[in-house]
């Protein structure tokens, strides 16, 4: 279970998350990877040794105040909202999301793992239960982001393993500490695991190795970032395409244009290729493909394109446009794994709108099928759904879906449901087929 690959995709961005509970050290160890890393500026750097809110002892740095950003994260000390942060080494780019770490901001850390790589887990050694019988109690929301990230189909999952001076370096700990993490994940279905000892106060194992842990012989937490694959299985997937514009011409009949916009969220296409219209289901073949560059002859997962097609078809915003060999599944009855992300609990009485890719529609939660038991992986009735609750659900939406299962296209995969009255978000969902 090493997260460690080859060097065959180390230059690639790569989106990652910290996650973990309330004061483990998220946002001073992203403060510690800018500050080792020379990500941050001096005029940063010297505004942070003048803040009022400076919660260090002495002239030492608070480095968590690089992405505090928030008036009121500062005065309470505490991460509210998701900060993203830039920054590179010579070996790599990175996009960081400092996500909160108490209960009632879980649905901000769904945001922010929504399109990450990785997430980086911490565990602090002096939060965590030791029992008697030699075995861990970990802490609950250490298990709660866990499962979001494997519901969310996260591809490496790191456990930053903090605050080992507290505990003197104590390599018996250490292992208690992932031996109970490890058990853990193999119950929730977590595959790629790499646990790291560190303390991002002091530096250790964040950026240079460490001499406080001879025990330790794996890479720092930024030498296993920069070795991790981002393996990108929408370009191998079959071809979707959610239009977002129709864009028309009205000239002579040999001078009409009619263009369909949008980004291709998996697959490739090419000249003359056959497309099916979903949900419609009408047949077109591609004519040519337009970027600001001119005309193309094929485009990837990724790309923003207009898509010509030799056909005169009713395509619409929040149509599909799919390979005519793989379709989506279309679907008016849906089961999906739904994060109940309002204050209001829900209300199977009323209707939400799904917004799924580029389509909108009326929708109705049928029934909780099941909720989920962070604790224990166990799933039981339920009658509500309230804040942070996760739960498989069946939903009847009023226009059909051309969608596929989350695991095997994020973007097809996955909606939202929203307050009609509100206009809010109140729930995340990723669709469960079979």
């Amino acid at each position: 279970m090493n997260a460690l690959t080859d060097n065959t995709n180390q230059s690639g961005l790569l989106r990652f998350i910290t996650a973990g509970s309330v004061d483990d050290g998220k946002s001073t160890l992203i403060g510690r990877l800018l500050f080792d890393s020379k990500g941050i500026f001096a005029d940063q750097l010297d505004a942070m040794s003048r803040s009022k809110h400076k919660r260090t002892v002495g002239d030492a740095v608070d480095l968590s105040l690089l992405t505090d950003g928030l008036e009121a994260e500062r005065e309470q000390g505490i991460t509210i909202d998701v900060a993203y942060r830039y920054f590179a080494t010579p070996k790599r780019k990175f996009i960081i999301a400092d996500t909160p770490g108490h209960e009632q901001y879980t649905r901000n850390m769904v945001t922010g793992a929504s399109t990450a790589d990785a997430v980086v887990i911490l565990v602090d050694v002096s939060k965590v239960k030791l029992r008697e019988d030699g075995g861990v109690d970990l802490l609950i929301q250490t298990k709660r982001h866990s499962t979001i990230a494997h519901l969310l189909q996260i591809q490496h999952v790191v456990v930053a393993v903090n605050k080992m001076d507290l505990i003197n370096y104590d390599q018996a700990i250490y292992d208690r500490i992932v031996a109970a993490y490890k058990e853990f994940a193999v119950s929730l279905g977590l595959k790629d695991i790499t646990a790291i000892p560190l303390s991002a106060l002091t530096g250790d194992n964040v950026v240079e190795p460490t001499v406080n842990m001879p025990w330790y012989q794996g890479p720092t937490l930024i030498t296993l970032l920069e070795s991790l694959s981002v393996y990108d299985a929408s370009h191998d997937a079959p071809f979707r395409f959610p239009v977002q514009l129709v864009a028309r011409h009205n000239g002579h009949e040999a001078n009409d244009f009619r263009g369909y916009m949008g980004r291709i969220e998996s697959g490739k296409v090419a000249v003359g290729d056959t497309l099916v219209v979903q949900p419609s289901g009408q047949s077109a073949t591609v004519k040519d493909i337009l970027t600001l560059e001119g005309s193309h002859a094929s485009a990837v997962a990724g790309q923003s394109i207009t898509l010509l097609l030799n056909e005169y078809l009713d395509v619409s915003r929040g149509d599909m446009l799919a390979g005519a060999t793989q379709p989506a599944t279309l679907l008016k009855q849906v089961s999906a794994d739904l994060c109940w992300m309002a204050d209001e609990p829900i209300d199977l009485r009323r209707k939400y709108w799904l917004k799924h890719g580029t389509r909108q529609t009326a929708a109705r939660v049928t029934a909780i099928d099941t909720l989920l038991d962070i604790n224990t992986q166990q799933r039981h009735p339920a009658s509500g759904l309230k804040l942070n609750d996760i739960a498989r659900v069946s939903l009847t939406v009023q226009q059909p879906l051309a969608a596929d299962a989350y695991d095997d296209i994020r973007a097809t995969g996955a909606f939202i449901l929203i307050d009609e009255v509100t206009h809010q978000t109140v729930a995340a969902g990723m669709i469960r087929l079979g």
